[in-house]
């Protein structure tokens, strides 16, 4: 009599893979459900989507890093997730909201945007296997989530209560698309959070920093993320002068190495 096999999904060697892949999975589908919104008309919803599918998508890595999930195939259906959520649902939702009136030039906008997001996150997944150095804290380009969130500040705008200029949706929608597609392509250093070391001492006030952006996020929804939106972008001239400035200072210091090298 043949002994009998058990059925089991999750492979017995590391079964913490599927925790964060589920997380990944979902992502994907809140990503998918603001289309929907988007295509019924209720854009508020597809944006709070995104920003839902954005959260998601910086859990799922480091809660596959905290229980030593971590995958080949996570890794990838990360990729394919950040297209679908940060690529092709802004896209979408945008088109929907003004690049529609716009014709055949507001759909090659979108495509050019969509195929900006595919190439920056192919870049990032060849890189992503380099040793480690201090560039780890830095991103080539903006990042997939926060492009998807930038090319979204127009429609944000139109629901936040900071009404300070009257904007030309046909004129900037698609002038802020281009702009975004070409800094995710781009080699410009933006901060990388995924290094962050937080000393024990502060962990209290970083917390309490947490759960007040959250609380403002719940309560003043789109000010807060128009707020955030703009400070990340003001953020992106520091971060590059901030990188030159750390090169500049391992340049040195490998130069006076190379020199003490020569003299012995």
């Amino acid at each position: 009599m043949e002994p009998k096999k058990n059925f089991k999904i999750v492979p017995p060697k590391n079964p913490r893979v599927l925790l964060p892949n589920i997380f990944t999975l979902v992502g994907v589908c809140i990503g998918l459900t603001s289309i929907k919104f988007a295509f019924d008309g209720r854009f508020e919803m597809a944006v709070i989507a995104i920003i839902v599918a954005g959260i998601i998508d910086g859990l799922d890595g480091r809660i596959a890093r905290l229980i030593g999930g971590a995958s080949k195939v996570g890794k990838e259906l990360d990729s394919l997730t950040d297209v679908i959520s940060f690529g092709v649902a802004p896209a979408f939702i945008m088109y929907f909201f003004v690049m529609k009136d716009l014709g055949r030039i507001g759909w090659l906008i979108s495509l050019i945007y969509v195929v900006c997001v595919a190439l920056r996150l192919a870049r990032f997944n060849i890189s992503s296997n380099a040793e480690p150095s201090w560039r780890d804290n830095f991103f080539e380009g903006v990042p997939s989530p926060a492009g998807g969130i930038l090319v979204l500040i127009p429609l944000i705008y139109s629901f936040s209560e900071i009404q300070f200029v009257d904007i030309n949706y046909n004129i900037f929608v698609p002038t802020l698309f281009l702009i975004i597609s070409v800094l995710l392509i781009s080699k410009i250093p933006t901060y990388s959070l995924k290094k962050i070391v937080v000393k024990r001492s502060t962990t209290i006030f970083l917390l309490f920093s947490i759960v007040l952006f959250f609380g403002l996020l719940l309560i003043f929804t789109f000010n807060t993320i128009l707020i955030t939106a703009l400070i990340y972008l003001l953020i992106i001239p520091i971060s590059t002068m901030h990188y030159l400035s750390l090169k500049k200072k391992f340049l040195t210091q490998f130069d006076d190495n190379d020199d003490h090298e020569d003299i012995l």
